[in-house]
């Protein structure tokens, strides 16, 4: 056999000996038997929206003078001292105080509830029980001769009861009770007043009119 034919018959043998193997090697990695990861789905959320921020300002709002009766006439209540004149009639004409329970105590016709009253109001009201069987036609007059106290509490040098000064205010109050203490919040001042038989809570800037019977509170700063 020529040499040439013997190399032609080796090279053949040699190439079906190899496909097997690589048909072997094929089926091994064939892309069907070759299975992709599964893919988890990631759920996306919206983040939740944040809650707005609350923004207080120091000591609150302040409150409108009519909300706790500045512009309403002056209600009498207990401490006050009244000078109640009956015109041509001295035995009656004296000054009362106000006593605990929200009345006066004059000769003749006893005790006159006044609490809550302005001083027209109790003029008149004295008036129609002289007019009740003892004075014809009285004439009263009615006004404060001495208002009741006020009292400050809270962060100032001296807390406690002081006499009411006409047309003070929460300013005026603070200077009398030997000013601010160290912590004092100066933003955070609280009154409380009685009106019309109810207390009312507001915080007021240190500019607001005072009345007497009035409770102001100075409140602590914590920074």
């Amino acid at each position: 056999m020529r040499p040439k034919a013997m190399l032609c018959r080796l090279t053949a043998l040699l190439v079906a000996l190899a496909l097997p193997a690589c048909v072997h090697n094929q089926a091994a990695v064939a892309p069907d038997a070759i299975e992709p990861a599964a893919v988890q789905p990631v759920a996306i959320q919206a983040a939740a929206a944040a809650p707005a921020p609350v923004v207080v300002a120091a000591g609150g709002p302040y409150a409108p003078a009519a909300l706790i009766g500045h512009d309403a006439p002056y209600q009498l209540d207990a401490g006050d001292r009244l000078r109640v004149q009956v015109f041509g009639q001295e035995g009656l004409t004296n000054s009362y105080i106000v006593d605990a329970a929200g009345n006066i105590s004059m000769t003749l016709i006893g005790s006159v509830p006044v609490r809550g009253l302005t001083t027209s109001q109790v003029a008149a009201a004295i008036a129609s029980r002289l007019r009740a069987g003892y004075i014809r036609n009285p004439h009263v007059s009615v006004e404060v001769e001495v208002y009741r106290p006020f009292f400050i509490l809270g962060e100032v040098n001296a807390p406690g009861q002081y006499p009411y000064v006409p047309n003070m205010t929460v300013e005026a109050a603070v200077a009398i009770a030997g000013g601010f203490a160290p912590r004092a919040d100066k933003r955070d001042i609280v009154l409380a007043r009685n009106f019309n038989g109810q207390v009312i809570r507001q915080s007021v800037p240190a500019d607001f009119p005072l009345r007497p019977g009035d409770t102001v509170t100075v409140c602590e700063r914590w920074f």
